[in-house]
């Protein structure tokens, strides 16, 4: 059996027994943890418009812990996802639609039940009960962490990346059936999603692709996470490398970002965190 070791301050009370003196733990400890994000190096092999191998590029970009990646990217895709809901469905209640202001028949002496309006929602082209109306569903995030998803979602996909010179001056003028035989030469199959990002789109290009539905043209300006994640294939132009590398990839050592992960743990679990200092007010 344990022996109660006596407290010096309190000798007639044990050291557990001082629950008393011990402040209340709070149950809704905030946690901040700051994590530093990582930079993610792929050598990629770069094809010319014959679809031989003529050198390598190196891609460079940000890419969130592998704990936390997959909410950073799904914050992302929800967002753009809500922020393109129109929000303009309306319906009429009772009070909106046109008529029933006349009592269609007497209150009593009818047998049926009573009806102060023919407009009610119980009969045909009455009001609609808690139908919808406009509303604005957008939401806001921070633009480091859309910038974050973006290149979390290209570094995931490295494997599936492909590069390519720039090839808007093979097109002398549109024609699908040869961006159908490009597509092949560089080992795509046309059946399948594809993504081509070009710093910039000419028109013959544009028009070459525009019927091959399971393509995505997109620029700097249009680029999206839903495409990203959408497609099973990148294409990128080396213009698109190095436009991809500035605006995603690492600055230096002393760039380097963080942000913060709030986590809620309870106290009892032991987790060491510091006290908030004191204030007045």
């Amino acid at each position: 059996m344990a022996v109660m070791e006596p407290c010096p301050a309190y000798p007639n009370h044990s050291r557990t027994d001082l629950h008393f003196l011990k402040p209340k733990p709070n149950l809704r400890l905030r946690v901040s943890s700051t994590t530093t994000i990582r930079c993610e190096l792929a050598t990629l092999p770069v094809l010319s418009f014959d679809g031989t191998q003529v050198g390598t590029a190196a891609l460079n970009l940000k890419s969130a812990p592998s704990d936390t990646a997959r909410a950073v990217v799904h914050r992302g895709i929800t967002t753009d996802l809500t922020n393109s809901r129109r929000g303009t469905a309306s319906t009429l209640t009772r009070a909106e639609v046109r008529g029933g202001g006349r009592k269609p028949y007497g209150q009593k002496k009818t047998g049926s039940a009573r009806r102060g309006s023919q407009r009610t929602p119980l009969r045909p082209g009455g009001g609609v009960i808690f139908g919808p109306k406009p509303k604005d569903w957008s939401v806001k995030i921070n633009k480091k962490e859309k910038r974050l998803a973006i290149s979390t979602a290209i570094a995931s996909a490295s494997e599936s990346i492909i590069v390519v010179e720039d090839f808007e001056d093979k097109f002398e003028k549109p024609k699908t059936k040869e961006f159908i035989a490009m597509l092949r030469r560089l080992g795509l199959d046309p059946k399948k999603k594809s993504m081509f990002l070009m710093t910039e789109i000419s028109d013959n290009v544009r028009l070459s692709s525009r019927n091959i539905g399971t393509l995505k043209m997109l620029t700097p300006r249009t680029l999206n996470l839903f495409d990203i994640l959408d497609s099973q294939t990148l294409v990128l132009t080396k213009g698109a490398v190095d436009f991809l590398n500035e605006r995603y990839g690492d600055l230096g050592e002393d760039d380097e970002e963080e942000y913060e992960l709030e986590e809620w743990e309870d106290a009892d679990e032991g987790s060491e965190v510091e006290e908030n200092p004191d204030t007045t007010d």
